[in-house]
This record gives structure tokens, C-alpha cells and sequence, in this order.
């Protein structure tokens, strides 16, 4: 497998340059965890770090490469909302509306 040596920024990897496995596209993950022990023997806390692009080219603007920047919140992932899907707002499946 191929890797690129990625920056991290931000939280506590703020400096480190890491060496990421890159996909089948030749691009690293859009997130990246970081599990990290408890010292005192609980669950590990997991850092959460998303890839941004660390700049673009003059011309026609494209991705110079990538860079990692810390996400304090480590919200969920960030999926596309398809027209399709089912909402994430009703419990169980069950429809909204009251008239049976």
C-alpha cells in the first residue's frame, strides 16, 4: 500500500506529520481517529481530525495536497442527505404524521 507523509493541525498532534495510507483514489481518509488510551485503565478517548486541503494551485485551482485539522466536537460523519433516505428525526421508523 502507498502512504504520504500528511501535517496534522490543531488538538493535540498540532506539528506531527504522519505517514497516512492513501486509497485506491490516491487520496487519504476524509476523517481520521486517533484512539487514544485513559491512563487510568477506561475507555479511550478518540481524536477526531478532518482532511482539508493544504492549498490550491494558480491556475486551475486544484488540491496541492492534503492536511489533517483537528475537529474538537468529532461530530458524526458527514454523509451526502439524499433525496431517499429516510430522516434521522422519526424514532423507529415510524411516520410523522397523526392521521393514521
Amino acid at each position: 500500500m502507498k502512504s504520504e507523509d500528511t501535517p496534522f493541525e490543531g488538538g493535540p498532534m498540532d506539528g506531527r506529520v504522519l505517514p497516512v495510507l492513501l486509497g485506491p483514489t490516491g487520496q487519504p481518509p476524509k476523517t481520521y481517529r486517533i484512539p487514544v488510551p485513559d491512563a487510568a485503565g477506561g475507555p479511550p478517548t478518540v481524536l477526531v481530525y478532518r482532511r482539508v486541503p493544504r492549498g490550491h494551485s494558480a491556475k486551475l485551482g486544484l488540491p496541492r495536497g492534503w492536511k489533517y485539522e483537528y475537529d474538537p466536537e468529532g461530530a458524526a460523519s458527514r454523509r451526502p442527505r439524499w433525496p431517499w433516505s429516510k430522516p434521522d428525526a422519526t424514532p423507529g421508523g415510524k411516520r410523522d404524521d397523526t392521521d393514521g
